[in-house]
This record gives C-alpha cells, structure tokens and sequence, in this order.
C-alpha cells in the first residue's frame, strides 16, 4: 500500500469572509479555525498547510454570553516583578477591537511554526470594511 501526499504548493488557497456581528465569539473562532487548518477539504493533512485565508470582518460586534463582558479577562506580564496586568473583555475591546477574536483563533491553532505560519493567514477587521475585494472572498456562513 502507498501513501499519497498532496504537496500544498499544488492546491489553490481560497479566500472566505465571516462576518461576526450578531454571532458567538468562539463560534466564529472555531470555524475560522476549521477553514485555516483545511479541515473542511477532503485533502487535509495535520502536519501541512492546506488551509485557506479567512477574513473577519465586524469583529468588535460578536457577543459574548452570559457574564463574560466583566469576567473574561486577558493576562499580560512586563516581566518585572509585580509587572501581571489583568483586562477584561469590555475593556479589551474598547482598546483593542480586534484583539479578542485573534486570540481566540489563535488559540486553537497547533503550538509551532505550522500554528504561527496559519495565523498569518488570518485577518480580522473591527468594522464592515475590507482591502481584500481584489480576492473576491466567498461569504461562510454557519
């Protein structure tokens, strides 16, 4: 028996475009997520990029259920002694709209340079506009 590898520069990488408002913020991660790692295609391997670009758009607009608009918090540390800072996510979001849904996806990516290569082929906007129409993204919708 023969095993086939599907080498990634043969595919052809698609563009998506999820828009966030109104939808769970870790539901649209997760497929974000699923769509970077090529899960959705039948050639998927875990060890190669098969994975396509997404495109978030309205980010700042995903809800968050129950009490996680206070109690959701996001850890930074300036490595001095004393130096932990704790946000939590409305404040997050008022700083940095964006920041939120990237660490979410980022999250459930795998550790190491396949992870970090795949989450550049992430982009999350907080609003309804994009510079990627040239690419003629296709519109997911779950």
């Amino acid at each position: 028996m023969k095993t086939i590898f599907v080498k990634p520069l043969t595919m052809s990488k698609k563009w998506y475009l999820i828009d966030a408002e109104g939808k769970t913020l870790g539901r649209v991660a997760v497929e974000a997520a699923r769509i970077l790692r090529g899960k959705n295609k039948s050639e998927y391997v875990p060890h190669q990029d098969m994975g396509d670009y997404v495109i978030i758009i309205n980010a700042a607009k995903a809800k968050v259920t129950g009490n996680k608009m206070q109690d959701k918090m996001y850890y930074r540390h300036s490595m001095f002694p004393g130096g932990l800072t704790a946000e939590n996510y409305k404040d997050m979001i008022a700083r940095k709209p964006t920041y939120p849904m990237e660490h979410a996806v980022k999250g459930m990516l795998p550790r190491g340079p396949l992870g970090r290569s795949l989450f550049t082929h992430l982009k999350v906007y907080a609003g309804a506009e994009h510079p990627h129409m040239a690419q003629t993204p296709e519109k997911v919708e779950f």
